[in-house]
């Protein structure tokens, strides 16, 4: 006699054991990507460039110029149009400092008016006295006390300053020192750039090693897609900043704000960071208005222009340019920006979109990292058929029809039933056979399709109209329904038969619903069959075919000669394990989709003809 071994108890470690492993390397990670920032900062740098750089480098190649000549003169390119624009600002930042004392007395006068103001308040003043009168009762003491001061206290100590002589090594590495960095920085991305460009393919190959060759066309398709959304995201970035900054410099010429054309390439280029490139663009005219202006019209003319020109921009223009194409949700672009601002500083807050993007996409293509998909992109967090369910568990079917309003858009009503409605029963059924779903949430989701079906009452399937026509007339808008559809013995099969009933409404078919217990052995008898022309049980699961069997024999023999049809909406895909057990249910015709169901229906209501009903109420 074999052993019986005792069932292994999954404890609560083994649970916690691989979150943990995740949390730790998570912890790894960031820890690296944080002590690393040396390198992969200006590295990360090089790669955003490098996709900027890459149409210039691919148009060189077109014009029969070769890889490295090709990479060379882009790179030349893109260091002397940077270095004009540097040159440019500079020289306009140094003739507006040459200008700024002509514009003290006009910020004077405005300080003193603002100031002169706020002490002839009455509010202000009362406020004042109400906050030292309070300091007064925390301190202990009056200002009188502390103006008269103790007799005991110390005197203070004499302070000498004295002028020391500094070398000159230190006053260059004083003076040098903060731009070493931004310099060296520079100077790495540009060495990147070149051989990110240069070795692009050979790079390519590797990362599709590293990331596993067993599975090329999936990593293949993770970089093509990746690329792909950076590169349209630079390309729309750049016109759509480029733009603003046209728009924000004729404004400001028009309201005569100084170096109109220098704030204009500034906003331009600082409305690439995200959140705080638009503020600190705005900040500098603003502060110019306030200056050449004696009175306050030029600085509410510039803040209505970078107001009306950022709000149009940004809440009309980037949603309808971008569309899908960038796949971040909009908490995800505020947690990366947070996140990346964190490691890197203001280099990973101009970074943050970017490189979330690229994890976005990858996620979705390696299995391990599909929560971030879920967390970060745009997709939303449940299918349809499982926010149906959702709804249906609430007993809120006006939500439901919301959402099917969305679904219908794009799609027909028989495949919002097939697709939707009928996938979301299906995982109803499947809680019920878990013995999750108790029996009032049941009648919940049998309520919430009713209203759901009332709710979408004024839709119409796309080819309905035309078939409607074409039907015979003891079909169409039949006194006695013609087809009888019986649903199964499981409690959620009434349900998905209302919808089959629905949709042969919506063809202009007659057709009632008829519960399992009416086709008892018991019942069976006294079912009203007079004008029946078809039958159609439906069920749910293909995992009925027994009570299928029995209950179309039963159907048989009260009405001999009527077609008997099977819905088995859970059938689809490979079926052929049930092959035996569709055989078994002697059904004329074994459907796995409504619309499938509904075109054998019709066909059969166009070869049928009033004589079949004749013929069948005679019986």
């Amino acid at each position: 006699m074999a052993e019986l071994k005792p069932a292994r108890t999954v404890s609560t470690t083994d649970t916690l054991a691989p979150k943990f492993m995740m949390a730790v390397i998570a912890a790894v990670v960031v820890g690296g990507i944080y002590l690393g920032r040396p390198v992969l900062m200006p590295l990360a740098l090089a790669v955003l460039v490098s996709f900027a750089l890459a149409p210039a480098v691919a148009l060189l190649k077109r014009l029969r110029l070769g890889n490295v000549p090709a990479v060379l003169v882009s790179l030349l390119l893109a260091i002397v149009v940077l270095s004009a624009l540097g040159l440019f600002m500079g020289s306009q930042l140094a003739k507006l400092a040459s200008e700024l004392p002509h514009y003290q007395t006009n910020l004077a006068q405005k300080i003193h008016s603002v100031v002169g103001s706020a002490i002839h308040n009455d509010t202000i003043t009362r406020l004042n006295r109400t906050v030292e009168n309070l300091a007064e009762q925390i301190t202990g003491g009056s200002k009188a006390d502390d103006d008269q001061g103790a007799p005991n206290a110390l005197k203070p100590i004499p302070v000498v300053v004295q002028r020391t002589s500094m070398a000159p090594w230190s006053v260059a590495s004083t003076v040098l020192g903060p731009l070493l960095e931004p310099l060296g920085l520079a100077a790495l991305v540009i060495v990147f750039v070149g051989f990110i460009l240069l070795q692009k393919d050979d790079l390519r190959d590797r990362f599709v090693r590293l990331a596993g060759s067993r599975d090329m066309q999936r990593t293949t398709v993770a970089l093509d897609e990746a690329a792909t959304r950076l590169s349209r995201y630079l390309f729309l970035q750049t016109c759509i900043n480029t733009c603003f900054g046209v728009i924000v410099g004729t404004g400001l010429w028009l309201i005569g704000i100084p170096n109109a054309g220098l704030w204009a390439l500034m906003s331009m280029l600082l409305r690439f960071v995200p959140y705080v490139g638009v503020p600190l663009a705005f900040l500098f005219p603003f502060t110019l208005a306030l200056a050449v202006d004696p009175g306050w019209e030029k600085m509410v003319w510039t803040l209505m222009l970078y107001g009306g020109v950022e709000a149009v921009i940004g809440q009309v223009v980037e949603p309808f340019l971008y569309g899908r194409s960038m796949g971040l949700s909009a908490v995800a672009v505020v947690v990366a920006a947070v996140f990346w601002t964190w490691l890197w500083g203001p280099v990973g807050l101009l970074l943050s979109t970017p490189l979330t993007m690229c994890f976005v996409v990858f996620s979705r293509h390696v299995d391990g990292l599909k929560f971030l998909d879920v967390m970060l992109g745009d997709q939303p967090a449940l299918r349809f058929e499982e926010s149906l369910y959702l709804r249906m568990l609430a007993e809120d079917p006006d939500e439901a029809a919301v959402e099917a309003e969305g679904f219908l858009r794009a799609n027909s009503l028989s495949a919002y039933y097939d697709e939707v409605a009928a996938r979301a029963l299906m995982l109803a059924q499947a809680d019920v056979n878990r013995g999750v779903l108790d029996p009032l949430r049941q009648a919940r989701i049998r309520d919430a399709i009713k209203g759901l079906i009332v709710n979408l009452a004024d839709r119409k399937d796309e080819d309905a109209t035309a078939v409607h026509t074409d039907l015979p007339e003891s079909w169409r808008d039949a006194p006695i329904p013609p087809v009888m559809c019986v649903a199964g013995r499981g409690p959620l099969d009434e349900a998905a038969t209302l919808l089959l009933v629905d949709m042969l409404d919506k063809y202009g078919i007659a057709a009632r619903v008829v519960s399992a217990d009416e086709t008892t052995a018991a019942n069976i008898r006294d079912l009203s069959c007079i004008g029946v022309q078809l039958t159609c049980v439906s069920y749910l699961e293909p995992g009925t075919f027994k009570n299928a069997r029995y209950q179309v024999r039963r159907l048989r023999a009260r009405m001999p000669g009527v077609p008997v049809m099977a819905l088995f909406w859970g059938l689809g895909g490979d079926n052929s394990r049930y092959l035996d057990g569709i055989e078994a249910t002697e059904c004329d015709i074994v459907t796995t989709g409504l619309k499938e169901t509904v075109q054998h229906i019709l066909t059969f209501a166009r070869r049928a003809g009033p004589v079949s009903r004749q013929a069948v109420a005679a019986k």
